[in-house]
Parts: structure tokens; sequence; C-alpha cells
């Protein structure tokens, strides 16, 4: 079933260059991993310092996969120390699963 997982991070207002440089790290990491479909990269239009990626897996365990390397909780960690707070995760899959 697919996977649709939505990421969210509020940057601080310096540090661009760093920032963008981890993002790009992610994402050529990201469509390397088996079962990733696709992804984009979303700026808040009232706040500039919001970011939200949206990303399709075909798969939650895909994505669980990628979430838990170690190369990305890495990368991840080196992110935070620009974000104003903690990276904020939404995972949901295609259709209705009421259990």
């Amino acid at each position: 079933m697919l996977a649709k997982i939505s990421i969210k991070r509020k940057f601080i207002r310096d540090n661009t260059s760093e920032i963008l440089t981890l993002l790009m790290q992610l994402r050529s990491g990201t469509i390397k991993q088996c079962g990733y479909i696709s992804g984009e990269t979303l700026t808040s239009a009232t706040d500039p310092q919001s970011i939200a990626v949206r990303a399709t897996w075909q798969g939650m365990e895909d994505w669980l996969k990628w979430k838990g390397n170690p190369t990305r909780t890495m990368t991840e960690a080196m992110l935070e120390v620009f974000q104003l707070g903690p990276t904020v995760y939404e995972e949901y899959v295609l259709g209705i699963t009421f259990k």
C-alpha cells in the first residue's frame, strides 16, 4: 500500500547555505532508496523559514527503512542544529484502513 510522508521543519534565518546543502544530501540519498517513488519540497508562502517535504513510497516498510538509515539519521541530526524545533513527521497510507 502506498505511503505518503509529510516532513515539516522550521529553520532559523541564518546558515542558509549549510541548510540547503544538508537538504540536498537528504534528497539525493532518498532518490536512491528502494521503494521511493517521488517527492516535493515546499516553502511556506507566509513563512519562508518553514519547509515541508512530501514523499511517496511504495510502502510504509520502505519509508521506515530509509527513516532509520544511519546516514539519514546523521544528516537529520546535523539539520536539527539549524531548526527552531524538532522535525515533525506525518505518515499516511493511501486509502482508509480502519481497524
